[in-house]
């Protein structure tokens, strides 16, 4: 099978796809939300910039805040767990929630806020995909207000057999899908969305400006990766300067300093000096 350089996971093609085609979006959180297309009178990306000096910065987020029939939805996509996720979550919710209030505007007028992760990993204890999660009394389950709403879709535990009729696993799928042979399946089907989306895909990674666009965030990431790596570097090392500092404190022999710690004998002398 020949893996896919880029996938509907990828941030900059995520974020790029789906803002030059908001039609593939719309359709794409009707099925998210649970919502008749026909349904959703009003529909707006309050994000559509990915301007490039943000995608130098490891700290941007290439996520979709919308309006959807005067609710807020943020669509994020997550590859990795990075740990606290759901935590990640409920202060992007709270941040999207607390900012929409107007001054001069009462508590009640806040819009529902809804963040929608479409996550590549295992989250929950559960045999199921999807997860929706409300605040609730915990024991009489008495729901306390509306306007928050946490939807986790876990990729790795979407089932193998999806059929033309079920279009949340056929959207699903297409995130999830790492190869070529993956989206000819999926194309194979002839769901005219399905279709859409796939042609749409080739045509945003073949263009130079998502290939310029993808350049900077990869080496946002490098950068990042780079930084978390002299870190740890760093503190191992400052571990080992620790360690000989209290040899010498208690007259070890140098050869058993640099046995111990791995340090260079000039290193050990430097150390000696400044103590």
């Amino acid at each position: 099978m020949k893996r896919l350089q880029y996938t509907f996971k990828t941030d900059t093609l995520f974020k790029m796809l789906f803002v030059k085609y908001p039609e593939l979006l719309k359709k794409l959180v009707a099925e998210l939300l649970g919502l008749p297309l026909e349904s959703i009178e009003m529909f707006t990306i309050k994000n559509p910039e990915m301007p490039p000096e943000n995608l130098g910065d490891k700290f941007c987020r290439l996520d979709i805040n919308m309006m959807v029939n005067g609710q807020q939805v943020d669509l994020e996509v997550q590859v990795s767990n990075e740990g606290d996720y759901p935590e990640r979550v409920m202060y992007y919710w709270a941040r999207e929630f607390s900012s929409a209030l107007l001054t001069g505007q009462g508590y009640s007028e806040l819009p529902r806020t809804i963040v929608i992760s479409i996550i590549d990993f295992v989250q929950f204890d559960c045999v199921e995909y999807h997860s929706f999660f409300q605040p609730l009394e915990v024991t009489r389950h008495t729901l306390l207000s509306d306007k928050m709403g946490l939807h986790f879709f876990e990729l790795p535990k979407l089932p193998d057999d999806i059929t033309q009729e079920n279009m949340l696993l056929l959207w699903l799928s297409l995130f999830k899908a790492d190869t070529e042979e993956e989206l000819e399946r999926i194309k194979e089907m002839e769901v005219p969305v399905m279709s859409q989306a796939i042609k749409a895909y080739y045509t945003i990674t073949s263009s130079s400006e998502f290939r310029e666009k993808e350049r900077l965030r990869e080496k946002a990431r490098h950068d990042e990766a780079q930084a978390l790596y002299n870190a740890r570097r760093e503190g191992k090392q400052e571990e080992k300067y620790e360690i000989a500092r209290k040899l010498m404190k208690r007259n070890r022999p140098v050869d058993e300093i640099v046995k111990d710690t791995g340090l260079m004998y000039e290193e050990i002398e430097q150390l000696r000096i400044k103590m």
